[in-house]
């Protein structure tokens, strides 16, 4: 008959693993770390679909906000005196416009292609973004002998515009900077790579002689001025551009409808 100490005990009801740790404790506590982890992941994820719906609803108000332009465009009565001439910048008879007239001054806001990569069709037909080659070809030495250029440009293109500008005959003389401002006049922000971006800048490019009528120290070098609709741009340029060269010739180049004025020649395709 073995002996009491060769019996073997029961087992307690908690399993104690080969470390002499509690198992049922270490469940509870894992247990306890996941409840912990499922709360503050739903708290990230509730965190999450608040800002989609807020982005949600701020992308349906910008999409609302084009549709009122879109409308506004569809109900735009051209300016009396204006000179439309709808037209692929690309082929257009640039020639025989220049026999015609030559002008004291030219405003260009060329559809600067951002990607590196070939361009599309767009070249051909609808022009979204051009790559530098194609604004290079535009023949602006045959359109004005003796007066200004202005040329919108962005940040990664400002090298481009000036080699353009002396490439066309033209010396740099200015640049005007256009600070965007909401409804409330409020400084109206855009994306920006590093930092938001809240302007635009126009370089100003003198050939050749005065033109006739020319003035001197008008106007300002920044313009604060509403954004409104897509490129289009402040109206205060034009009135500017009419106070230092009052009577004079205008041609607009890349032009849309909400920017056709009376007394300017306006080509683009999207007019």
């Amino acid at each position: 008959m073995s002996s009491r100490e060769d019996t073997p005990s029961p087992l307690p009801e908690a399993v104690i693993d080969r470390n002499g740790i509690d198992e049922n404790t270490v469940s509870d506590v894992t247990l306890k770390k996941l409840l912990k982890r499922e709360i503050e992941l739903q708290l990230q994820i509730d965190a999450l679909l608040t800002e989609i719906a807020q982005l949600e609803e701020k992308c349906g108000k910008q999409e609302k906000d084009e549709d009122v332009d879109e409308q506004d465009l569809e109900e735009f009565e051209a300016p009396e005196w204006c000179v439309p001439i709808k037209a692929n910048v690309m082929t257009f008879d640039w020639d025989a416009l220049a026999k015609e007239v030559q002008f004291d001054v030219i405003v260009a806001d060329p559809p600067w292609q951002l990607a590196t990569h070939a361009p599309t069709r767009g070249v051909a037909i609808a022009y979204q973004q051009l790559p530098d080659i194609c604004i290079e070809e535009i023949p602006i030495p045959k359109l004005q002998k003796n007066g200004f250029i202005f040329i919108w440009v962005i940040n990664n293109k400002y090298a481009k515009a000036f080699e353009l500008m002396e490439k066309w005959g033209y010396t740099y003389v200015d640049d005007i900077t256009w600070v965007k401002q909401t409804v409330n006049r409020r400084m109206a922000k855009g994306h920006g790579y590093y930092l938001q971006h809240a302007k635009e800048t126009c370089l100003v490019g003198k050939k050749g002689e005065d033109p006739p009528n020319c003035r001197h120290s008008v106007g300002s070098d920044v313009i604060f001025s509403e954004r409104r609709g897509q490129s289009q741009k402040p109206e205060e340029l034009y009135e500017l551009i009419e106070e230092l060269v009052p009577h004079g010739k205008y041609l607009e180049i890349f032009g849309r409808k909400n920017n056709l004025r009376d007394y300017w020649v306006t080509v683009g395709n999207e007019l």
